[in-house]
């Protein structure tokens, strides 16, 4: 996996997610993104490192679920990235690794993009009620996930 960091003129999609199948719902949306620069924020595991081959990833900090050095590391990660990266948008699947680079980020004033998983129908996920209030568009994939989210934009499944 790749860790560049260098500042580029052209605009890059930041692509942020835990592995597993968040990484997968984010894969699957390929066609709306190739023609794209961007770089994928993502766990360093094998499976990620496999599904990612030649693209430009930046490792992230895990677990993320209740570990405040890891939220904290994570989010010098994504100060230090938007800082130096021309961001175009920030999009997500969750899970907890996503909320300090959809804060930032909207902070910043760069768009954030979150897309509430597919299998989570009935309640809100912990990292979509945190991300809520700093998105710029709430993306869900079933009709039925708009009674937790009413402004969200039902795109179908991904999956």
């Amino acid at each position: 996996m790749s860790t560049t960091t260098e500042p580029g003129t052209q605009p890059v999609l930041l692509l942020v997610c835990s592995s597993g199948g968040h990484l997968a719902q984010l894969l699957a949306l390929r066609p709306w993104y190739e023609t794209w620069r961007r770089c994928w924020v993502t766990f360093d595991t094998p499976e990620a490192r496999s599904l990612l081959a030649g693209e430009e990833v930046v490792p992230a900090y895990h677990p993320t679920t209740r570990d405040l050095r890891n939220l904290l590391r994570n989010a010098v990660l994504a100060a230090r990235l938007l800082r130096r990266r021309r961001v175009a948008a920030v999009v997500t699947t969750g899970a907890g690794v996503a909320v300090p680079f959809v804060v930032l980020a909207r902070l910043r004033r760069i768009p954030t993009i979150y897309i509430e998983v597919y299998d989570r129908i009935d309640t809100p996920t912990l990292t979509a009620r945190l991300c809520r209030p700093f998105l710029s568009a709430m993306l869900v994939q079933w009709e039925e996930q708009r009674r937790q989210y009413p402004e969200a934009t039902v795109v179908g499944t991904l999956l």
